[in-house]
């Protein structure tokens, strides 16, 4: 087996059950202990799996973890998403951007694009457009501050939302399943992310394929109200099937 297709078998192996031995790993792919762990190596570069004493299990437990451990999880693939997306916005479109990870660095790769009008809930992400934007008008909702994402959240927040109508929304997410849809791990995020979606003709949902396969206890939406998925590696699986039931396009 190639070790790319290995690695991602293992990755979902890691998805499912949360936490897996190298001894598990070795029989399971009939392999040795050696290759086992250069391949959990390269997971854990990755940001995919975090390396334990024996095997490994999903990167920073059942939460997301703080902001900056985020932005070096799967900083790669979060960069590769962010490419896409830029490609898929016009000059002149009024956009809301979520906080996130990936979606941070997908304002650094819009700002490129002419005249964008841009709401946002991240003050990291209105600087980064403030500063670098190309005749970028920056919209910073207001309410209550968290810190640690430099975000603002709160019926005051969402009714600002209320106040814009976006050609597209961009939106993170913590998790994503055929079943149960675009989930965060954030009560407050997927507000957030909710009246944004609802405010928006398009909504086009970032998540990395660590995401792929699980779920998370707040309910953002459905596969059928996502326009397009844009991601580091294309979904498979049951995953995959739903997405084209729902026609979401995959980018």
């Amino acid at each position: 087996m190639a070790p790319r297709l290995r690695q991602e078998k293992i990755a979902e192996v890691v998805r499912r059950q949360g936490k897996v031995s190298v001894d598990n790993l070795c029989t399971r792919f009939n392999t040795s202990h050696e290759t086992i762990r250069r391949d959990l190596t390269a997971l854990a570069e990755a940001g995919t799996v975090q390396k334990i004493h024996g095997g490994a299990k999903l990167p920073g437990g059942e939460a997301e973890g703080p902001f900056r451990e985020r932005m070096r999880r799967n900083a790669v693939g979060k960069r590769i998403i962010a490419r896409k997306v830029a490609g898929l916005v016009s000059p002149g479109e009024t956009i809301f951007i979520d906080t996130g990870s990936t979606t941070l660095m997908c304002a650094e790769e819009i700002a490129k694009v002419n005249g964008l009008t841009v709401i946002t809930n991240s003050s990291y992400i209105a600087k980064i457009l403030a500063d670098e934007g190309n005749a970028a008008a920056v919209f910073l909702l207001g309410g209550r501050y968290d810190a640690d994402n430099r975000e603002t959240l709160g019926p005051m927040a969402i009714g600002q939302v209320q106040m814009f109508h976006a050609d597209r929304a961009l939106l993170t997410i913590g998790a994503l399943d055929a079943e149960a849809g675009a989930t965060s791990f954030n009560f407050d995020e997927a507000q957030i992310a909710r009246a944004m979606l609802d405010n928006a003709n398009n909504i086009i949902v970032l998540s990395d394929a660590s995401k792929f396969g699980r779920t998370a206890a707040c309910k953002v939406c459905p596969l059928e109200r996502i326009d397009a998925l844009v991601t580091d590696r294309k979904p498979s699986g049951p995953l995959e099937k739903a997405l084209v039931q729902a026609e979401v396009t995959v980018h």
